[in-house]
């Protein structure tokens, strides 16, 4: 995701290298020509034996990031766009979905470590972290400045926030987006970091700091269901997050860019994000690595 980007970046390359390098084993193949070899057939005919006779794909995500993944309320089930892409990708391959909640710098070694298949978790696909996993792109969305509803110091954009107390999340892009700012600005910003976007926007709500920046879907989602923040329309860094896939397994990264072409044909990608009102940060294509799958 945008979420939380070195330190998952960090120990993803450490895992890699010790696992021998950061290029592909023999068994690798590139995405250009993983989609050559599905052409004609069906999603659920390219799951790899070994994934199809456990029945289920195990996916692993970082609960608190709503719309994307929640806590369904009073529950512990999982929920948001990512689960309900993840069971719909599961159902095209004919597996049952399993989630797993984990911390999201632990996400990408723990799929090095076949602890899970796939991860979803409002993932950023950038090259650093294409050392280690590949990207079945399916959302674009970047970061949006988030104030006190009303908006009382009158930010207006990224650059309105030298000089001032932001609050930002551990390790996350936006918090690089701050940073990058803060580089250029004349009078320097004073940036808090805080363990997640909800523990920020407690900073904002009790005035120790006037902003924060957080994913654009999330925040337009925290804003509409609190009435307590405005976000400001600009996005920053805005791009692809993908479904990580360990660079390793090929054949289940081209079974799951399969699935996507088939949602995104008959609807079902539009249906998940539809219910999540999220459909205006919806992909037109299938890409891997943000090159089209074809």
């Amino acid at each position: 995701m945008t979420k939380r980007t070195y330190s998952v970046i960090a120990a993803a390359l450490i895992v890699t290298a010790l696992a021998g390098g950061c290029g592909r084993s023999a068994s690798g193949t590139d995405a250009n020509e993983g989609a050559a070899a599905a052409a004609g057939k069906t999603a659920k005919e390219l799951v790899p034996e070994a994934v199809r006779k456990t029945g289920e794909l195990r996916m692993a995500t970082s609960e608190g990031y709503p719309p994307m993944e929640m806590y369904k309320k009073g529950t512990q089930e999982l929920i948001g766009v990512d689960p309900d892409l993840a069971a719909a990708i599961a159902a095209k391959l004919d597996l049952k979905i399993k989630v797993t909640n984990a911390a999201f710098d632990g996400l990408i070694p723990g799929l090095q470590a076949r602890r899970w298949d796939i991860v979803m978790s409002s993932m950023s696909d950038t090259e650093e972290r294409r050392a280690a996993v590949d990207f079945v792109d399916y959302f674009n969305a970047g970061g949006a400045v988030m104030v006190k509803k009303g908006n009382p110091d009158g930010v207006k954009n990224l650059e309105d926030l030298c000089g001032r107390v932001v609050v930002l999340a551990k390790g996350s892009s936006n918090l690089a987006i701050g940073q990058r700012q803060n580089d250029r600005c004349a009078k320097k910003m004073q940036i808090m970091q805080s363990e997640d976007a909800p523990t920020g926007l407690l900073s904002i709500d009790s005035g120790r700091a006037v902003a924060t920046i957080v994913d654009s879907p999330v925040a337009a989602m925290y804003a509409k269901e609190t009435g307590k923040y405005d976000v400001l329309p600009e996005q920053y860094d805005a791009g692809p997050w993908g479904i990580a896939i360990d660079r390793n397994n090929a054949g289940l990264r081209d079974a799951v860019a399969k699935a996507m072409q088939e949602l995104l044909a008959d609807g079902g990608y539009k249906a998940v994000l539809d219910e999540y009102g999220v459909a205006s940060n919806a992909v037109s294509e299938t890409t891997v690595n943000t090159k089209p799958w074809k």
